[in-house]
């Protein structure tokens, strides 16, 4: 199955993200038809992406939300 190019996606962003414009968006029809969880800065759409395998990043989003991960 193809897949449209990165910059083709639907991007989806962070229903964590606040308005103080640190926003992350994520791809979620190319993680369900690869695996892999692409996310971007929302400031910077043409910047660099970061491909996250899916399990991987399950498991970062439920220790997010389990307070798992701390605070910075």
């Amino acid at each position: 199955m193809a897949t449209a190019s990165l910059s083709e996606q639907q991007w989806v962003k962070s229903s964590y993200s606040g308005n103080g414009g640190s926003c992350v968006e994520w791809a979620p029809h190319t993680a369900t038809a690869t695996g892999i969880v692409p996310v971007r800065d929302s400031k910077n759409t043409t910047g660099p992406v970061l491909s996250i395998p899916a399990t991987a990043f399950s498991a970062f989003v439920t220790g997010v939300k389990s307070g798992d991960l701390g605070t910075v």
